[in-house]
């Protein structure tokens, strides 16, 4: 059986747009992911709200650097047949990175890192699936366009996410995937997914991982 990483923020945690608990496990995109390989894999989901690519935020009380903290996450779960990271959203924070451009040169960091991790222990290096995160949408949610720096300011660079992330995974040779094509936000607070819209990321993912493991 294949092992599979899911690294990724809130959307890989199952937030709820509503303020609500996270949704349940059935609807989270990991789950509906391993549901899909129909038992030739299990799927390790690794979401924490907040978690950025490879930038601190120091607001918050856990450690939200992607970067610092993966070298642990693949200790912890290692052999690894591959990872998808699905990180950037939280970047877009004026006060964390600010861009799409930013976010891609972060997650191409986690690959860099990634890569180095396992090359310097001569262990097999997992396949990598980088993931661009779905588009925000318009809110009136004041509490996460203040976070966020402005309606304005997240859509534009929302949108910008795949045309920087596809080419980061094209140069370093990684599999790319964009969840705005299977998933949008819901305009409750215009960044998080509904259970449908969270699980559509799993089910969208299911044939590209069947071609990357070869399953």
């Amino acid at each position: 059986m294949k092992t599979i990483l899911a690294y990724g923020d809130s959307l890989t945690y199952g937030a709820d747009p509503g303020g609500g608990p996270r949704h349940g496990f059935e609807h989270r995109w990991p789950t509906t992911l391993e549901k899909g390989l129909g038992g030739k894999a299990r799927v390790i989901a690794e979401g924490l709200g907040g978690r950025a690519t490879a930038y601190d935020d120091w607001t918050a009380a856990a450690d939200r650097n992607g970067a610092r903290i993966l070298p642990t996450i693949l200790d912890s779960h290692k052999p690894l047949d591959l990872i998808i990271f699905v990180l950037g959203t939280n970047d877009l924070k004026p006060f964390v990175a600010g861009t799409a451009a930013f976010a891609a040169r972060g997650a191409r960091r986690l690959i860099e890192m990634t890569r180095g991790h396992f090359a310097a222990t001569g262990e097999a290096v997992p396949q990598i699936i980088l993931v661009s995160p779905p588009h925000i949408v318009p809110t009136t949610n004041e509490a996460m366009l203040s976070n966020f720096g402005g309606l304005d300011h997240l859509l534009r660079e929302s949108q910008d996410f795949a045309r920087h992330y596809r080419r980061h995974a094209e140069e370093t040779g990684v599999t790319f995937f964009d969840a705005a094509t299977v998933a949008k936000a819901d305009p409750r607070d215009g960044v998080h997914l509904d259970p449908a819209n969270t699980a559509a990321i799993g089910e969208g993912l299911v044939p590209l991982v069947k071609q990357v493991l070869g399953i």
